[in-house]
């Protein structure tokens, strides 16, 4: 008997997680959140490259059309990555435009791209652009979590005859409003 109860609990309890989850899947809204992970950046410049932790803040709006979710969005990324002696990168950020597909209600596979801006301590900053990819899964009301993996292109940066690509990865959580 306590055996079937406990079955019983169980089952209610997924079907009700499950029913609150399908209840939050509208992407329509505004969101902001942080993220957190890993960037690698190479140059035209043989031994000049690095690579180590990116993180900061993430802010933007996406528009729930169905099956289909599109949006646009501001990153902005702090960093110490060391190229050579003396050269650092400091901070990227990025004015993104992004659309996705409902693989699940609650679930957002998405294409992304845009324009990019990368700082460093000694080179200046220079103007780029970057494409990638993600998913996006709503987790709780109004909380989504996901991943997101962007390619970089600055060329000849800050004229200074230097081409710069970076590949980042991370992860991120956001508070939907």
């Amino acid at each position: 008997m306590t055996g079937r109860f406990l079955l019983a609990s169980a089952i209610a309890t997924v079907a009700a997680g499950s029913a609150m989850a399908q209840s939050s899947g509208d992407w329509t809204g505004f969101y902001g959140g942080a993220q957190i992970g890993y960037a690698d950046v190479d140059t035209n410049i043989s031994g000049v490259d690095g690579n180590g932790t990116i993180g900061g803040i993430i802010l933007g709006y996406d528009y729930d059309l169905g099956d289909w979710v599109v949006g646009g969005g501001f990153d902005y990324d702090w960093t110490g990555i060391d190229l050579t002696p003396g050269v650092e990168v400091e901070d990227v950020w990025r004015i993104k435009v992004r659309a996705g597909y409902n693989v699940i209600p609650e679930g957002l596979l998405y294409g992304v791209g845009g324009y990019a801006k990368a700082g460093t301590d000694s080179l200046g900053s220079d103007d780029g652009w970057f494409i990638g990819a993600g998913y996006e899964q709503i987790v709780a009301p109004n909380i989504s979590v996901g991943g997101e993996i962007l390619y970089h292109e600055f060329n000849d940066f800050d004229s200074t005859g230097i081409d710069v690509d970076a590949t980042t990865f991370q992860i991120r959580a956001a508070y939907r409003f």
